[in-house]
């Protein structure tokens, strides 16, 4: 069934229209029904058995969430919603803290209905704006890990058991995680309706700086949200902010430094951070939600380019970030590039379209699967991937660009001298690997995945990036 058209969705196309020019508007319209078209998300919630099992499974857990809201005006039917999805956990070890900056009394009157104990509730004297508030509420936190609600979304009743079992899971091998996050999804108004699932990857670091793509559910460990905190200046995309600050304190000060021995992922296997592939957060969509008009709070998205800013200062790379055209995600060009600039990184790829402006690789997972395959060149793909710069398993020789380290490695596995072409403008291998037998495109997939192999288990990262592109056959 398509879409509906509401007064929301003409004003998130005449934004863009104005924004981005009558070219982008068509293909992004264009793409938008055939998504649609092909959508058929329903979400199933964990059947009573399951549940049950949970809940006796969670007695044997010690972990401690405290699960932090500010509130603001809220609706009753809303935040009653909000607290029992949380009341209803299968996991029983947490406090709620509501911080709340109402003028009114609407919302205390709700929570005195509730006669649950872990429901802690703090009345804010002032509205400060969401990150003081959010901070407030922080203030009170004492569980092991804090978990960011709005308070108008809710959690699926597994959300807590799933985090904690994960937790529990990684201490038993000697690692202490610091955030987790999982897959999330839209509902309308009423919660009748699911849809827009998103399936997060495990962690990207650059994906990350393009999109907050981990949002919700996420949990952090209690102590480091509270070292951090919340910035103001950063209101809007205050949750954004302090995930790529905890990114950045986990990755340290010091200049990168090559894994000893190497890594498969360096990204992932260095960092304590987890990605539970389970919808754990519905995301409700109504007027002037950001979910249902992004345009609404243009305010916010600004706040996220802030955010990855002082990332990329914090580092110290030579790089400046802008808008894309689609709202919320980013880009950051480096000065004079990216593999100039950070050391992690000795490969980047691009994209191969062909003569119908069709993506037929570039990117792929490590077993040759080529991402994006059979995607127009002007889509942007689910959630926006194809458009957004990020670290890939694997790229393709034929649109690459390559570290002198990276590019001995192929040279040692091709004994082929890798040779310059100057004045080109092209970045492939193929004029150098001519006589080694590489006759299909499927001989250069695996090629590819060979060399990023080797370049990963080396310890290092490599990097996509859309705006890198090859026209195959010419």
């Amino acid at each position: 069934m398509g879409k509906r058209v509401t007064v929301g969705n003409l004003k998130k196309t005449l934004h863009y229209l104005k924004k981005n020019g009558a070219r982008q508007t068509f293909f992004a319209m264009r793409e938008r029904m055939e998504m649609e078209r092909a959508q058929h998300y329903t979400y199933t919630p964990p059947s009573g058995a399951v549940l049950e099992i949970q809940r006796r499974n969670a007695q044997a857990m010690e972990v401690k969430f405290s699960i932090l809201v500010p509130a603001w005006d809220t609706g009753e039917a809303h935040l009653r919603a909000m607290i029992d999805s949380v009341l209803n956990q299968t996991y029983g070890n947490f406090e709620l803290i509501l911080a709340d900056a109402s003028q009114g009394d609407q919302v205390s009157a709700v929570v005195k209905t509730y006669a649950d104990s872990r429901i802690r509730y703090r009345h804010l004297k002032r509205n400060s704006g969401i990150s003081a508030n959010t901070g407030q509420a922080l203030m009170y936190a004492t569980g092991d890990y804090a978990g960011l609600l709005d308070h108008d979304d809710v959690l699926t009743p597994d959300a807590l058991f799933e985090m904690a079992a994960r937790i529990e899971t990684e201490r038993g091998q000697g690692r202490e995680l610091l955030l987790l996050y999982s897959d999330e999804d839209k509902c309308d108004q009423n919660q009748e309706r699911y849809f827009e699932e998103h399936r997060k990857p495990d962690f990207n670091l650059d994906l990350l700086l393009s999109n907050n793509y981990i949002c919700h559910f996420m949990v952090m460990k209690r102590q480091l949200m509270q070292e951090l905190g919340f910035r103001s200046v950063c209101d809007g995309a205050q949750d954004y902010d302090i995930v790529l600050r905890a990114v950045g304190r986990m990755l340290g000060k010091e200049p990168w430094q090559r894994p000893a021995g190497g890594l498969e992922n360096p990204a992932s296997a260095l960092l304590p951070i987890a990605h539970i592939p389970r919808v754990l957060y519905h995301w409700r969509c109504h007027t002037g939600s950001t979910s249902a008009n992004p345009a609404s709070k243009q305010y916010a998205y600004d706040a996220g380019k802030r955010a990855v800013e002082d990332f990329v200062r914090a580092r110290g790379w030579r790089a400046e970030v802008s808008h894309l055209r689609h709202l919320g995600f980013y880009r950051i060009d480096y000065q004079p590039d990216l593999l100039a600039c950070r050391e992690d990184v000795v490969v980047m790829g691009g994209k191969l379209i062909d003569r119908k402006n069709k993506i037929t690789g570039g990117i792929y997972t490590s077993e040759g699967e080529a991402l994006y395959r059979g995607l127009h060149k002007e889509y942007s793909g689910y959630m926006h991937g194809a458009a957004l710069v990020q670290e890939a398993q694997a790229v393709d020789i034929r649109c690459m660009k390559a570290s002198r380290e990276a590019e001995r490695i192929l040279e040692e596995m091709t004994g082929r001298p890798y040779l310059q072409h100057s004045g080109t403008g092209r970045y492939d291998w193929r004029d150098c690997l001519k006589d080694c037998g590489l006759l299909s495109d499927q001989d250069y997939v695996e090629l590819s995945c060979r060399f990023c192999e080797r370049v990963r288990r080396a310890g290092f990262r490599i990097v996509w990036d859309p705006a890198m592109t090859e026209k195959e056959n010419g």
